[in-house]
């Protein structure tokens, strides 16, 4: 695995970056030797926080964990991605699109889905052409922390969503 470590509002010492590969390293098994990890640590206030993405072919593997100290942040994340790419193995590697991004030995291990993914409901409704403030505006009237809409200005269909802090996020199709 190859680690691209960046640090903000924290110097990444040779301490935290030997506790990343080694922690983060233990999830080599899964992955193929020349698989890219993208590690951001970062502090805010008594917030320490770790950003752990993986790139593989057709998906995105991702965690985020924040706790009061960096050590106690990097054994979580790596406990959860471990307990993401179990629970989604069948859906990551049986797709054949990304299999040839993880190594033999995890695409060939059978895990148990303890939780499978049900939809239980669907909803349809008409989604009406807007601008992405006015999509803020109705979600917010509605109390969700996302709305789903017709992007007036680029005619595609967008998503509009809550981030942490009172602000806004927009997601937009590529291409």
């Amino acid at each position: 695995m190859k680690f691209i470590i960046l640090g903000r509002n924290i110097d990444v010492t040779p301490g935290l970056k030997s506790a990343v590969e080694e922690k983060i390293g233990k999830l080599e098994k899964y992955f193929t030797p020349d698989t890219e990890v993208h590690v951001t640590l970062s502090v805010e206030k008594d917030r320490q926080k770790i950003e752990v993405t993986i790139p593989v072919k057709g998906s995105i593997i991702r965690s985020e964990q924040v706790s009061n100290d960096m050590y106690v942040s990097i054994d979580l994340v790596e406990e959860i991605i471990e307990r993401q790419l179990k629970k989604y193995k069948t859906k990551l590697v049986d797709k054949q699109q990304s299999a040839d991004s993880f190594s033999r030995l995890f695409a060939e291990n059978d895990y148990m889905d303890d939780e499978e993914i049900k939809i239980v409901r669907t909803k349809k409704f008409d989604i009406k052409p807007m601008y992405p403030e006015d999509a803020c505006v109705q979600m917010e009237l509605l109390g969700h922390n996302f709305y789903v809409f017709h992007n007036a200005e680029t005619g595609q269909v967008n998503v509009v969503y809550k981030r942490k802090g009172d602000t806004y996020g927009l997601i937009e199709p590529e291409g």
